[in-house]
């Protein structure tokens, strides 16, 4: 049963650097930003499966954690795009 989730996660590698490739040389900003996303969302999905591999279930909230942090990051950076700033001073 081990050497399916090892295959799963031989896969998961393999298409996190495929989309490291798009955000290296996508074609657009947006692309880019989906690709990192995109990216963030398989390395949390591979932190699981290493963490089930290795018998360690405090990965899970590792992994959840780092999915927190790549949430919030991509809309930081879409919201900079977007309005070319972070915040609006009030003053």
């Amino acid at each position: 049963m081990i050497f399916v989730f090892l295959a799963a996660g031989i896969l998961l590698s393999l298409t996190i650097v495929m989309c490291l490739y798009r955000l290296a040389v996508g074609p657009g900003v947006y692309n880019q930003i989906a690709a990192a996303n995109a990216v963030g969302t398989k390395a949390t999905v591979l932190l699981i499966l290493v963490g089930f591999i290795m018998e360690r279930p405090h990965f899970v909230d590792i992994a959840l954690m780092y999915a927190i942090l790549n949430f919030i990051g991509v809309i930081i950076v879409a919201k900079y795009l977007l309005r070319g700033k972070l915040c609006h001073p009030s003053i």
